[in-house]
């Protein structure tokens, strides 16, 4: 803590804990690094400064919004859950009552009722994790459940909130994977040529028209990729409720 004092980052979440401001960031921080979500934060925070704003918005004014982040479904799961909690008429303040919002799992419901309201629980990230280990609190072998019992025991009461980003502090600045040769549990697919890569430049292309036939979206994407594969994705963005079929032919942010 006495490090922590001296190197906090300085992040915007962190100087507004509302929260809606936690909720927005721990979504987007899934599976995304820091230094990308920012400036992403700010941004979104400017066009959607309130929850209402948010549960209101245009589908595809909110991808517009998203676009950059990548995993473009916490997007509308972002803006379900803000439905939900506008519906219930107050903020969720238990993990429970956190866990039946749209997106929301184990580990942020706890993230946010830590960031949030300073509740004395305990959450493990990749970092903490590795802290965790360096310092021989854990093994790298240990279970997911193993090392939750680890960090409830060690949780500074009272702090949680401070607790939590000066491992996540000292994680990411001090004690790294390069650091420590502690490698995450699971790693991302990689990026460049994926489906996710194609996802992400539908959703951009279709973000700044209004239709596109698949021949349209073949010549704007420019990629090597075979008709049959992208009508595949564009199924899967059907399901996943970012993308509509109209007329037969054509494709459409979902509204």
């Amino acid at each position: 803590m006495d490090w922590w004092a001296e190197n906090a980052r300085d992040l915007p979440w962190r100087r507004d804990p509302s929260p809606y401001n936690v909720l927005v960031s721990e979504m987007m921080l899934q599976q995304t690094q820091v230094s990308r979500v920012v400036p992403k934060f700010h941004e979104f925070m400017e066009t959607f400064p309130t929850i209402e704003l948010l549960a209101n918005a245009d589908t595809k004014h909110l991808l517009q919004v998203w676009s950059g982040l990548g995993y473009n479904r916490r997007a509308l799961w972002l803006k379900k859950a803000a439905n939900q909690i506008i519906e219930k008429d107050e903020f969720p303040q238990t993990v429970r009552d956190l866990e039946k919002l749209k997106g929301i799992g184990s580990y942020t419901s706890r993230s946010i009722l830590i960031f949030a309201f300073n509740q004395n629980l305990a959450a493990v990230d990749t970092n903490i994790r590795r802290v965790l280990i360096a310092l021989g609190f854990a093994k790298e072998e240990m279970s997911e459940k193993e090392l939750q019992t680890i960090a409830d025991t060690v949780l500074l009461k009272g702090r949680a909130r401070d607790w939590h980003n000066a491992l996540m502090d000292y994680g990411s600045q001090v004690l790294t994977s390069s650091s420590t040769g502690i490698s995450p549990t699971s790693k991302q697919t990689c990026y460049e040529g994926s489906s996710r890569q194609v996802r992400g430049a539908v959703i951009r292309a279709l973000s700044e028209a209004n239709e596109l036939g698949l021949g349209e979206l073949m010549v704007l994407l420019d990629c090597d990729l075979e008709e049959s594969e992208l009508k595949s994705i564009m199924s899967q963005l059907i399901v996943d409720g970012l993308v509509e079929l109209v007329h037969g032919s054509s494709y459409r942010i979902a509204r």
